[in-house]
């Protein structure tokens, strides 16, 4: 993504590229304390990973095991996160910008996408990005429909960033990330950035 992508997706109020954060009273228990690593925002709709809860005991060798892949040169083994409830059976993975292939998508801030195959076995042989986060499922928001949401107060955003997605504890990047903007969780209220 060119800078000159990014600032017209600034101006325009899309969120690619940024953190969704639930809001303390969040109804659905899938997004209690949810932070969502956003993909993709326009008019069509937006995607998005939830990036801070596990996808219960799953690990890339399992994951590997369940799709027929070699595992016999596993160095490094991974847990799988719920990406989100939508096509569960669809992998993707977060990572680093040190890694890129056909298919990779760049969003800039040293954050990269990529859903194929190759980089989950890259991965598993050390071979693969330094930094990198594995989902299976995402977020889907129809036409307008996150609009609606952030507009009802369902969700905060923040920048995101690479510290928080990589490097902190699965329990604490809801914290750390609600930290950025400078307020406690305990300040939230369900009219918080209402006029």
């Amino acid at each position: 993504m060119t800078e000159e992508t990014k600032s017209k997706q600034d101006l325009s109020g899309y969120l690619t590229g940024q953190f969704l954060l639930a809001m303390p009273h969040m109804q659905d228990p899938r997004y209690e304390k949810a932070v969502i690593y956003i993909c993709g925002h326009d008019t069509n709709g937006a995607m998005g990973i939830v990036v801070n809860k596990y996808l219960g005991d799953l690990t890339l060798k399992g994951l590997l095991e369940y799709l027929n892949l070699p595992q016999d040169s596993i160095r490094r083994d991974l847990p799988i996160y719920f990406g989100g409830p939508v096509d569960t059976g669809r992998g993707f993975v977060l990572h680093s910008d040190d890694f890129r292939q056909a298919g990779t998508v760049e969003f800039g801030h040293h954050i990269s996408l990529t859903a194929t195959l190759d980089v989950l076995q890259s991965i598993a042989e050390g071979d693969g990005p330094k930094d990198c986060l594995l989902a299976m499922g995402y977020v889907g928001w129809g036409p307008g429909q996150l609009d609606t949401e952030l507009h009802s107060n369902r969700w905060l955003q923040v920048e995101a960033d690479p510290e928080t997605l990589f490097h902190i504890a699965i329990e604490k990047k809801w914290e750390k990330a609600i930290a950025k903007l400078g307020v406690s969780p305990e300040a939230l209220s369900e009219d918080f950035g209402q006029a």
